[in-house]
């Protein structure tokens, strides 16, 4: 089984990370750019078969404009276990999000190229009622989820209790919690729980977190989106520790 991928930053980072699972690479005819020179120069060394199509059969290839003049056929992406992701987060301070049912792929995609470059050593999501790692996932992330591992889990309440036998400290965000992000140590082995869009932590979720806390805000609508608000969490871990993470690693 094969999914069709696009843009230039995702397809540069997929020939690099795994050029071996590509099928076929298409390029609009016309395109031109060093870009696209190291696009060629890595399908070569990975053999892979180069296309030139028009335009519009490359919009129809990928279903929708923002291909960037590029798409490739790649074989799905890999889902991680919840061990391999602790297994990147060694020492006193690592950072592992996980998300409580996001299911917009768009913000799947931000929330990896985010944790990417926080250096978070993976995300966690559900099996169900999730967003899975799409094409459209893989294109938002800008790469990102070529080197950030996702593992998916049956239950995640289940799984913060495991991440807190393996020593990490579990705070989610959720709107309207007394104490704010800026007020909490993050210095330390992190899991970072997120909640999905509307609904926010579910109930079990929210039982199972050390802490909640939230994020201050001074306008009318009192929520940001989860990809922002985990942006703001997580770079509060960085000011915080000061310090590279497990994250930074590629993955095997």
């Amino acid at each position: 089984m094969t999914e069709i991928i696009g843009g230039i930053n995702p397809i540069l980072e997929a020939l690099r990370a795994r050029g071996e699972a590509f099928q076929r690479l298409y390029v609009a005819k016309g395109r031109s750019g060093p870009e696209l020179e190291e696009i060629y120069r890595l399908a070569r060394a990975c053999g892979v078969r180069v296309q030139r199509v028009e335009r519009e059969q490359l919009d129809r290839l990928y279903g929708r404009r923002g291909h960037q003049g590029v798409a490739a056929e790649v074989g799905p992406q890999k889902y991680y276990t919840l061990e391999d992701v602790l297994e990147r987060a060694q020492g006193p301070r690592a950072l592992v999000v996980v998300l409580d049912g996001v299911q917009d792929p768009m913000n799947l995609g931000s929330l990896l190229r985010t944790a990417d470059a926080a250096g978070a050593a993976g995300l966690v999501v559900p099996r169900e009622r999730a967003a899975p790692l799409t094409p459209t996932a893989v294109k938002a992330s800008a790469g990102a989820a070529e080197y950030v591992p996702v593992a998916r889990v049956v239950n995640v309440a289940r799984t913060l209790e495991e991440m807190k036998d393996a020593g990490f400290w579990i705070i989610g965000t959720e709107a309207g919690a007394g104490r704010t992000i800026y007020e909490a140590d993050l210095n330390l082995r992190l899991g970072l729980v997120l909640g999905g869009e509307g609904q926010g932590l579910r109930r079990l979720v929210r039982e199972k977190c050390d802490l909640l806390v939230s994020i201050p805000q001074r306008g009318r609508i009192n929520s940001l989106n989860v990809a922002v608000a985990g942006a703001v969490a997580m770079f509060e871990f960085v000011r915080q520790t000061g310090c590279e993470t497990a994250g930074q690693a590629l993955l095997p």
